[in-house]
């Protein structure tokens, strides 16, 4: 049975990675090095809306599918740490057709 939860929260997973890597490597360094905050606050803000949907999925997710604290704890971690939510992606992959009541 394919997880469409699942499914958008993978997707929100790897937008989300690359919001962040672009606030990080891109917006961060045109408003320290070239006086530009503009870019911080565009993609600072798009960037906070993926992280809230990010999170708002997860727990959906969770929730439905029953994964172990430990699991979705990493998730999360995987989150704050740029390129970390690239390594998780295979593992949330992994479970979209995975049917609900035998993940754990």
């Amino acid at each position: 049975m394919k997880n469409s939860i699942i499914k958008q929260f993978g997707l929100i997973n790897t937008i989300e990675g690359y919001s962040y890597l672009a606030l990080l490597f891109i917006a961060m360094p045109m408003k320290y090095l070239l006086g530009f905050s503009m870019a911080v606050k565009v993609v600072g803000m798009t960037h906070g809306v993926l992280f809230i949907m990010f999170l708002t999925l997860g727990l959906m997710a969770w929730k439905q599918t029953r994964w172990s604290l430990n699991q979705t704890i990493v998730f999360f971690l995987a989150s704050l740490i740029p390129f970390g939510t690239f390594f998780t992606k295979s593992k949330i992959a992994s479970y979209e057709n995975t049917s609900i009541n035998s993940v754990k």
